[in-house]
């Protein structure tokens, strides 16, 4: 195998964990899995623009998408899951009600 045989193959391979990992992503429900599945995403991607010779689109991907958007959406998830609670005052009851 010469060596554009060798970065075709790892140009293919990169693709396939790209579509496993984009599919993934998708079909994932909770925020909290998705934000690693995500994480994972920009890994392979930066991975793939390293083997397609764009190094500074490659670390671009890395800190935005495998650092950055992954960090937001685990904070934000946080964020809405503690102020979220119960709404209601003590005993579960909404405020202002009396019985």
């Amino acid at each position: 195998m010469n060596a554009a045989g060798v970065e075709e193959y790892l140009i293919a391979v990169a693709l396939v964990l790209v579509t496993v990992t984009a599919t993934v992503a998708a079909l994932t429900r909770d925020p909290v899995r998705q934000a690693v599945v995500l994480a994972l995403l920009g890994l392979c991607l930066a991975l793939l623009f390293t083997f397609l010779q764009a190094p500074d689109v490659a670390l671009s991907q890395l800190g935005v998408g495998s650092v950055v958007t992954p960090l937001l959406i685990l904070l934000t998830v946080r964020k809405v899951r503690r102020t979220s609670g119960p709404r209601g005052g003590r005993n579960g009851r909404p405020k202002g009600r009396r019985r």
